[in-house]
């Protein structure tokens, strides 16, 4: 941002802008959204959404479970996220995040399973590992 720049403000279709008369700069926003059960499809988090570039899902269910940051990833997204990051971490990230995904959707089956296959107990081994190797303990909540 110029320091010498100066902020105006305008509004068009119910919406306030802001602009640097120098052209230069950016602003950021952190909109927060509170959903109704969780329902992203909604009015406002669906505008919210169209108009942010990415957005963090937070899940009660998953704080309740102890998981924190509480994030869900099936439906987090950011559209900045992998080009922002080296090769070496786009590789890992994207696997991590597909396997967490693939683990949570397994878990959520495996709740009415009565027989999981050898390989099944397995992956869901592994995603729990994940899980707990992921979790933040510095939580205010957690001490």
């Amino acid at each position: 941002m110029n320091a010498g720049g100066m902020l105006n403000t305008c509004k068009s279709d119910g919406k306030w802008c802001f602009q640097w008369r120098t052209g230069e700069g950016s602003m950021t926003a952190l909109p927060i959204v509170e959903t109704q059960s969780g329902d992203v499809s909604a009015y406002i988090p669906a505008n919210v959404i169209s108009i942010t570039d990415g957005q963090i899902f937070l899940s009660a269910d998953l704080f309740n479970a102890g998981i924190r940051p509480a994030i869900n990833v099936g439906i987090s997204v950011s559209r900045v996220g992998s080009a922002a990051q080296i090769k070496a971490m786009k590789q890992v990230a994207g696997k991590l995040k597909l396997e967490l995904a693939q683990f949570a959707e397994l878990e959520a089956f495996a709740q009415f399973a009565s027989d999981l296959d050898k390989a099944t107990q397995n992956q869901l081994a592994r995603g729990q590992r994940l899980r707990e190797l992921l979790k933040q303990s510095q939580s205010p909540l957690s001490q």
